[in-house]
């Protein structure tokens, strides 16, 4: 009786052991994860000038064999520049920029299983050269994108375009143009849609600060609200900090942002108190999650609860199921790795 039960102890050791661990699946660098309406999960990740794309039906237990999607010359890749995706009901899209500033785009049909090129998003030649953009797709296969954008007096600002997925990326505009010539020229901006309602954030540098600030649409992208600093305090310094942060809009509108200032972690609504919640920098947000690096030990944590190390590594993507399980995607040594939690 005793040996039975050492025994079904093992077995449950193991089960956890097995459920815990982190699963390679191809060399690569910068993963990007989406889940379009029927949990089909999306990845996609560069290696070297290559786009590479794989999928998981069962939760991100396992993934197909990785796939070419594209090619760009001298695609940028690293320090969170890197392919993009979102997934909309019917198309994905992923873009990725090129180091002399053009953001290139390939278009997915989910119905065919077949990806091709499209128009390239930015309509000035060579204007995005920093290489910082995001995407973000609603229900109804609209798409959106936002980007650091110099083709005005060779100044980074946040240029914004927008798409129906069978068509082309809207004539380019400016989401904000920043008072003082330029925004912050090396922190990614960040973008998230729910229904009409389209958030960017970005940080700024205005009066020798560097602030993270939001610009939000009520129109699908139509029209941009006057910039909102986030959080009571500042951050005064000359040098880039070369990190962006987390943006979330929730099934009622409102709106969630998470960030870093010297080296600290902040959650904050817009008008609000920000709360730190831990320190590091690289900080990202999917849903209720938080996620950011603190060293090289890579962070979740939920809104409301305690936060978990992952493992180590950079780039950490993770998403949430119904059933409160978390799936984590991350680089390390130039490998994507994987692991359900």
């Amino acid at each position: 009786m005793k040996f039975n039960f050492l025994i079904a102890l093992l077995f449950a050791f193991l089960s956890v052991s097995n459920a815990s661990a982190q699963t390679m699946l191809a060399p690569g660098e910068q993963p990007q994860i989406a889940v379009d309406s029927k949990g089909i999960i999306r990845l996609v990740f560069g290696q070297k000038d290559k786009i590479l794309y794989a999928t998981s039906t069962d939760k991100g237990k396992t993934f197909s064999k990785p796939v070419i999607v594209g090619e760009v010359a001298k695609m940028h890749l690293g320090m969170t520049r890197g392919p993009q995706l979102a997934s909309s009901k019917d198309y994905s899209i992923v873009t990725a920029m090129d180091q002399p500033g053009n953001i290139h785009s390939f278009r997915l049909t989910h119905k065919t299983g077949k990806w091709e090129k499209i128009s390239n998003v930015n309509d000035s030649d060579a204007s995005a050269p920093e290489g910082l953009m995001s995407i973000a797709a609603d229900d109804n296969n609209n798409f959106y994108a936002v980007w650091l954008d110099l083709r005005e007096n060779r100044k980074n600002n946040i240029a914004f375009a927008s798409m129906r997925a069978n068509s082309k990326w809207t004539a380019n505009k400016f989401a904000y143009k920043s008072s003082e010539d330029h925004v912050c020229e090396c922190c990614k901006p960040s973008i998230a849609v729910k229904g009409s309602n389209v958030a960017i954030m970005f940080r700024n540098w205005l009066k020798g600060s560097r602030d993270l600030y939001l610009v939000n649409s009520s129109n699908s992208g139509q029209s941009f609200s006057e910039a909102q600093k986030l959080g009571k305090g500042t951050w005064p310094l000359k040098g880039c900090p070369m990190d962006g942060g987390g943006l979330y809009v929730d099934s009622k509108g409102e709106i969630h942002t998470a960030w870093q200032r010297d080296g600290q972690i902040y959650y904050a609504k817009p008008g609000e108190q920000e709360q730190k919640i831990g320190d590091g920098r690289h900080v990202g947000m999917d849903g209720n999650l938080v996620t950011w690096e603190s060293g090289s030990d890579l962070i979740v944590k939920p809104i409301n609860d305690e936060k978990r190390n992952i493992g180590e590594g950079t780039a950490l993507k993770v998403v949430e199921f119904n059933d409160k399980s978390i799936l984590a995607i991350w680089e390390k040594d130039d490998q994507i790795l994987f692991k359900k939690l």
